[in-house]
Parts: C-alpha cells; structure tokens; sequence
C-alpha cells in the first residue's frame, strides 16, 4: 500500500432523515472529524479508515473516498484536467472501472457526457478498462462548476451483510434497521421483541449488536480492488474483533410460515442462532419473554392504497391490547406511514427523529415510554 500520510474526506451515505443517528454511531466508533451533512456524515481519516468504515459501521450505505478535485466550465478543460488527475494513486490499470456523473448549478449539465470524459481520459491515461459491470465505480459530481471526484469503496450497498437470502414480504434494510435500534435507545443490553418479524432485520440485527459482530465480517468490497489494499492490513483488521458473550435473547414472530423460515435461516447463516427464537403465532398468542422487560420493536404493514383501513385499524388496536396487557414495563417502538394506526394502537406513541424514506414511503419512527 502506498504511503498514506494525509487524511482525506471521506462520505458515509445515511438514509436522508437518519444522518444525525448516524452521526452519533460514527462518533462513537471513534472515527475523526465527523459531520453531519445533507445525505450522510463526512469523517477525515486515511485508507485505513476508508475499510474500517465498511467493515464496522452497522447504519452507512456506502463509503465514498473523495480523492480530490478540480475546476471545470466546459468538457474540453474537463477532459483536459481529468488527464492530469493522479488516477494511478488509487485505481489499478489492471482492474476495470466505470464512471457515473451529476451535475448541478454548473456549466457542464449533462452528466452522461461528463462521465464519458473522464472515463475516456483515465483509461487512455491510466490504461484501465472500462466496464458497466465494474465493482470499482468513480463516482463524479460537478456542483457550482467545481468536479468532486470520489471511489465507492463499497460495491454493494451495505445492507447486503451476506446473511439474508431468504427475504419475506417488504424487507427493512439492515442499515435502517440498525440505525432505528438505535434511535430508540438500544445497545445490546436488554431483550428485543419483533411480534411482526417478518425476514428477522431487527431481531438479527440487535443480536448481532450485542454480540459485538461486525457487519461487515462476511463479504467482500469494491476497496480491495484499488491500488492502496493491503491484503495483510485488511486481514488483521478482519481478526481484530472478536465477538463477546451475551446473556440476553431476542425473539421474533410472524403469522407466516414462510417469514419463520426464512428469518429462522438467516439468524443461522449471520451466526446467531443461540441468541435468536422464531415462531409461528398471531399476535393475539403473543407471549411475554423471561426475564427483565425490554424492547419490542416492530415494522406493521402500512397499507399504500387509500380505501378500507379497517384490517389495519383492528390489526394495530389488537397488537396495542396485547402489549398493555402483557408487557408492562416493556417499551415500544414502532414505524408506520400514518399516525391515525399509531392511534389506533391506544399506546403513548411519541415521534422519535424525523421521517425516512423506507421503500418509496416516508415512514415515521415512534416510542413510547415503558408501559404501566
């Protein structure tokens, strides 16, 4: 790997209304420099950090290392100063690459023209190939005629930890998730319920917080294709941490058979089977776990259509019966579209954070305090 004295901005991609519970995981993870910005937090550090971001962040999407920029008002001079970028620091003239581009409030608009420039140019400067299928992705954004050039070093996006093959009906991403269980307050030290848990997002994701797994431990990245990997490094920090013993469960649920399954499968493929319980049942069989109260967190489907709420209604005002009669002491927490199901509830719902974007909708994270 080649000398890397200087630190360099690097961007953690935050689902937008989420950036600031991210910011508080980057933080403590000890990351430098971190600030909340549209769309994610930015942080300062070396390579190094570019892959313990991906390796042990739970709630990014992505990392982008911004390599550096220039000033351009016209496809010539970008062409030209895309020429002199010292491309060879970071891409490998043996590994193919391509490169996507956006412009904003600039003189160069059209993005597809500029992406083909800069592609052009690193290939015939460089000798790389260009690929559309290429992992390694130069990602560029001209803004105010200013080009930011930047590598995604994450390839697929961070959700994709390489446990979840079985998906249920409308899965949560795992980074949202993530971030959600911690939104509300959960650092692996109670016993989380999901009543609702379809493919097992928050019941694996909370088991794997409280064991100390990093999300990243069982899938490759886009950085170990670039020139500054360093297989060695990379492997020590792989074997850096260890996961730690835990005396707490966490439990999901699902009337489907299938969610069971498939939740069941990956909790086993993540490693956390002996932490983990799925079971078939309503939410009317719903049962309190032992021991001391906890966490029960849950995403309900929405409904999308405007018609019969009904179903909806009794669904939510059913599962808020079971949680007062049952889990006093417990809190909850909840994420829905629409504020009349969280009512339907009788729960004490307060809104935690803003509203994400989850599958096309604007979802809302609620809580409420420990029920009496």
């Amino acid at each position: 790997m080649p000398d890397d004295p200087i630190d360099f901005e690097i961007f953690l991609v935050a689902t937008p209304g989420l950036e600031a519970v991210l910011l508080a995981e980057v933080r403590a993870a000890g990351f430098c420099d971190a600030k909340v910005i549209p769309g994610g937090v930015t942080v300062r550090g070396q390579w190094t950090d570019v892959w313990r971001a991906n390796l042990e962040l739970r709630g990014a999407g992505r990392v982008l290392a911004r390599l550096g920029g220039f000033s351009a008002i016209h496809l010539s001079q970008l062409d030209k100063r895309a020429r002199k970028f010292p491309w060879g620091d970071s891409l490998r003239k043996d590994v193919p690459f391509r490169v996507e581009a956006t412009c904003r409030k600039s003189k160069i608009y059209h993005g597809g023209a500029a992406a083909q420039r800069i592609a052009t140019a690193i290939h015939e400067e460089l000798g790389a190939p260009i690929s559309e299928v290429a992992d390694v992705i130069i990602k560029v954004r001209i803004e105010h005629d200013f080009c930011m050039i930047s590598v995604d070093t994450s390839g697929d996006m961070l959700h994709k930890r390489g446990h979840k093959e079985a998906i249920a009906k409308a899965p949560l991403r795992e980074t949202i998730a993530s971030l959600l269980l911690r939104a509300v307050g959960f650092t692996g030290m109670e016993t989380v319920l999901d009543p609702m848990c379809g493919s097992g997002t928050f019941v694996i994701e909370a088991a794997e917080l409280a064991a100390g797994l990093l999300p990243g431990r069982s899938r490759s990245f886009a950085f170990e294709q670039l020139a500054t990997f360093d297989a060695r490094v990379w492997a020590t920090m792989q074997g850096a941490k260890a996961s730690v013993p835990n005396h707490f469960r966490f439990y999901g649920s699902d009337r489907d058979a299938g969610a069971i399954k498939a939740a069941t499968a990956n909790a086993a493929r993540a490693g956390v089977s002996a932490s983990t319980e799925f079971k078939q049942r309503a939410i009317s069989d719903l049962q309190t776990p032992e021991g001391a109260p906890g966490l029960v967190i849950v995403n309900p489907p929405y409904g999308t259509r405007i018609g019969n709420k009904r179903p909806l209604l009794d669904l939510h005002a059913a599962f808020g019966k079971v949680m007062r009669e049952r889990f006093q002491g417990w809190r909850v927490a909840m994420i829905t579209t629409d504020v009349a199901l969280t009512k339907a509830t009788g729960l004490p719902f307060k809104t935690v954070g803003l509203p994400i974007n989850h599958g096309g909708l604007r979802v809302t994270l609620f809580q409420t305090p420990n029920l009496k």
